[in-house]
């Protein structure tokens, strides 16, 4: 059954193409924009109908919807109403142009659940696949990307996720969330990184702080560990924290039940099996060269084989980042993914084992991750040289002084800083003190509340 408020935005889309000119907008297009199936398009039209907020023109292939203008004026006034009203974040997403193929797809994944034969999982979709061999992308795109995503700099593994790190913090913490029905604003995220944990969290906010502890693990964790199964099981354990009811769980490879919503797939039930899946899938990410194909093989791979208890889907999105961060490539965020998107590029490789959708939301998403990026980087100018040379020992210099209250000349004893330099470096350890806040301290590896300790003490140095 069609929500309010999705009844509305159909309603709103429809005043809004008159606006601009339309005679009427066809069913096709009100589906392509509102992104739900056809049947819920259509049943939701139907109602539209019968309560007079929209009226039905033509017949056949012509059918056209059009708000209906018992006033002078009347579309005008729907229009002011429309601009107006809070608008929730899942309208402002733009449409993912799907090709052909992906709506036909989308056409058979749409069909009633009791149309489509129960399918459970298929190891050969990971058994078959041979890295550098197979392609779970089309010819030439992962290549394409990773030429349009990767640093122009040789620079050590995770630099560039360090460059980006607090954008990313928010993008990706936010973005994955709400894909799991968050109901936090971006505006809210800020402010919760800001302040940090609390004893009054909610769900979504512990949901928030989760994500944002993973990432800054996983931009340290990945440069020197590289891809494991160990960081993958930690990634799913910081995730969850504090949101499954048994702690038991956390990284635990899985040992229950579990069911999804809206699908005839039925994910294995056997422990063993999972372990070993897991262990392939993470394996052969590890030997695929195209650091794009390889998160592709992870994001889908760990979605698909559901390892863990709960937040498999939040895991295969953070993993999917690994290989671009081992190969100083833009990050993959998931920007403006839509919810009802995601679902049924999901839907496709749980029923079918086919990436045709999964590929194309891969593309389009990380297209706009790698244009966002490229603008945070170059909006920071070019690199000071010190800092590129010392930015090690700068950080290890901030945390004894923050964390263990060690003064800037002790702190900086045993730095191997060059005497030419180390008038410079202790000025510029200065202004990074001075500048530090719970909301930038990500970068130098320091929790928010130490941070604000130190502050609240004087920022003693």
């Amino acid at each position: 059954m069609a929500t309010a408020d999705h009844l509305t935005a159909i309603v709103d889309y429809v005043a809004r193409q008159q606006l601009g000119g339309s005679s009427g907008v066809s069913a096709g297009a009100i589906q392509a924009h509102v992104g739900r199936p056809r049947p819920t398009v259509n049943r939701a039209l139907a109602a539209l109908v019968r309560t007079g907020r929209l009226e039905r023109h033509g017949g056949g292939r012509s059918i056209v919807y059009r708000v209906p203008q018992a006033a002078e004026g009347g579309l005008a006034v729907a229009a002011a109403a429309i601009e107006s009203r809070p608008r929730a974040p899942e309208d402002a997403q733009p449409a993912l142009p799907w090709s052909a193929p992906a709506r036909a797809l989308i056409a058979e994944l749409s069909k009633p659940l009791g149309t489509r034969p129960p399918v459970t999982y298929q190891r050969a979709f990971v058994d078959d696949y041979k890295p550098n061999e197979s392609a779970l992308l089309p010819a030439g795109l992962a290549t394409q990307l990773y030429e349009a995503g990767k640093s122009r700099d040789q620079q050590p593994a995770g630099t560039y996720a360090r460059k980006v790190l607090e954008q990313l913090l928010i993008d990706l913490s936010w973005f994955s969330s709400r894909l799991e029905g968050n109901r936090k604003s971006l505006l809210d995220t800020h402010d919760l990184f800001e302040k940090g944990r609390s004893e009054n969290d909610d769900r979504d906010a512990t949901m928030l702080l989760n994500h944002k502890e993973t990432i800054e693990f996983m931009v340290d964790a990945v440069p020197t560990e590289g891809i494991n199964v160990p960081v993958v099981r930690n990634v799913q354990s910081l995730l969850m924290r504090d949101l499954l009811t048994d702690p038991a769980d956390l990284g635990a490879i899985r040992r229950k039940i579990v069911n999804i919503q809206d699908t005839v797939y039925v994910p294995s039930q056997v422990p063993n099996l999972l372990e070993e899946m897991l262990g392939h899938i993470v394996e052969k990410a590890r030997h695929v060269r195209n650091p794009v194909e390889a998160s592709f093989f992870l994001w889908v791979n760990i979605a698909y084989l559901q390892p863990f208890v709960d937040g498999n889907k939040r895991t295969s999105r953070l993993a999917a980042n690994m290989p671009f961060m081992l190969a100083n490539c833009a990050p993959l965020s998931f920007l403006d993914v839509g919810l009802q998107d995601y679902a049924m590029a999901m839907l496709g490789v749980y029923e079918r084992q086919d990436v045709t959708l999964a590929a194309e939301l891969f593309e389009w998403t990380y297209r706009r991750s790698v244009q966002k990026y490229q603008v945070v980087v170059e909006s920071m100018g070019a690199p000071d040289p010190m800092r590129v040379r010392y930015r090690e020992q700068l950080g290890e210099a901030i945390r004894q002084v923050v964390y263990f209250g060690i003064g800037i000349d002790r702190a900086v004893e045993g730095l191997s800083i060059l005497n030419a330099d180390l008038a410079v470096f202790n000025e510029m350890l200065k202004s990074e003190l001075q500048h530090l806040e719970p909301y930038n301290c990500a970068r130098y590896r320091l929790p928010i509340g130490k941070t604000q300790e130190w502050i609240e003490k004087g920022r003693s140095q």
